[in-house]
């Protein structure tokens, strides 16, 4: 067995980065970003009013002073004229500012009668004015690589940028293993149980920028296995779930291996996860995670995320631990990383972490509750309740 560490350094090594791609602005939300993009233009690209009022000069905003109104200029439309002494102008929120002119008066401090205006008594300090260049000038970048975000996306609107090159989605090609599956919606034998690893792995890679494709699942048959495999062939990561052990019906390796495999490792010393298998099978990545439902979804997002991070240029590497105190005592911990599913509370200084009494790897119930992952070293000693610990956090991941 090799430690977790390890294990994710050869699936790093297994990633091959991916060429980008043009797709138009309204396809960009949450893809990673390949080049950068550059603006156009200033932002905003004049002197703008930041609300509904007069403009006017602004050692003419005095308490009580009389202006005249000469013009009107709503957002979009730019007033031509110059304003003078003694005068303004009724302006709305996002107008040019007129010639003239360094300040707005807002509508609430003036009392108007036809086309005279009178200022109030209090009128701030604030100019209510955008200046031309506030947001970001002609030249600015919005750098890659960066997963982009609906902030990010209208940035790049307002840099006047209609297309994006970003990196092309992971193709990944998911295999559930097993006589014993079957899918969702099927009447399932006595001997039978519903196939659900493949479901919550496509949500995972889906959201992680991926392209998640569910094959059929693959029976306890050589001849299936093969089928299935060629099926994937064109996938830029190939994952199968189950079969990877070494009982009599446990056939994936070996089957893998008379395609081609070039193993990276079998076996970790992680719980859960211990027979995880990793290497290149042609053109493809290939990772063979456990069956246990949960030691499914945690291995793919110690080991399975990171690698599409990487093949889409993103930062890749550990997921981030974080500190908290722990809620119980715990017994010392064997010769495996340990990954308990915990509830995480608030706490006087750091959170409070407290793991699930069963941490039995086929309940999906307790992963779906769970809020963090508790993480246990390699012979961690005895821990007793206030010890301060490591964990991944689960509550942007899973849900």
């Amino acid at each position: 067995m090799i430690s977790v560490e390890e294990a994710l350094a050869k699936c790093l090594a297994l990633a091959t980065p991916l060429a980008s791609e043009t797709v138009p602005l309204t396809e960009a939300g949450g893809r990673v970003l390949a080049a950068p993009v550059t603006a156009t233009r200033d932002q905003p690209p004049f002197s703008a009013s930041a609300m509904d009022g007069y403009a006017l000069r602004d050692m003419e905003a005095i308490p009580g002073r009389r202006l005249k109104v000469v013009g009107e200029a709503p957002a979009g439309h730019h007033w031509p004229g110059t304003i003078g002494p003694g005068e303004c102008l009724r302006i709305f929120t996002g107008a040019p500012l007129p010639a003239g002119t360094d300040r707005v008066v807002i509508q609430e401090d003036v009392t108007r009668e036809d086309d005279r205006i009178t200022l109030g008594r209090d009128l701030g300090s604030g100019t209510h004015v955008r200046p031309s260049g506030a947001d970001f000038v002609a030249g600015a970048m919005l750098h890659a690589p960066r997963r982009l975000s609906p902030a990010d996306v209208a940035l790049a609107a307002a840099m006047n940028a209609p297309e994006l090159s970003v990196s092309r989605k992971p193709d990944v090609a998911l295999i559930a293993t097993g006589d014993e599956l079957v899918s969702p919606g099927e009447n399932p034998a006595p001997d039978q149980i519903i196939a659900s690893n493949t479901y919550g792995l496509k949500a995972r890679i889906d959201a992680a920028g991926g392209h998640a494709r569910l094959l059929p699942i693959a029976r306890d048959r050589r001849e299936s296995l093969e089928q299935v495999f060629d099926l994937a062939k064109d996938a830029d990561v190939i994952v199968t779930i189950g079969g990877a052990s070494v009982g009599d019906h446990d056939l994936v390796g070996d089957v893998a291996a008379g395609l081609g495999l070039e193993r990276a490792f079998y076996k970790i010393a992680m719980r859960p996860g211990k027979p995880l298998m990793a290497g290149r099978l042609g053109g493809a990545a290939l990772l063979g995670l456990p069956g246990n439902p949960v030691s499914a979804m945690v291995c793919a997002e110690l080991f399975l995320i990171p690698m599409l991070d990487a093949m889409m240029g993103l930062p890749s590497g550990a997921r981030p631990r974080l500190k908290a105190r722990l809620g119980v005592d715990l017994d010392p911990n064997g010769p495996r990383e340990h990954y308990m599913r915990s509830e995480l509370t608030p706490g006087s200084d750091l959170p409070t972490l407290t793991p699930y009494s069963s941490q039995d790897s086929s309940l999906l119930t307790i992963l779906s509750g769970a809020s963090a992952l508790l993480v246990r070293p390699v012979d961690d000693p005895r821990k007793q309740a206030g010890d301060q610990v490591e964990y991944v956090p689960l509550t942007h991941l899973f849900s």
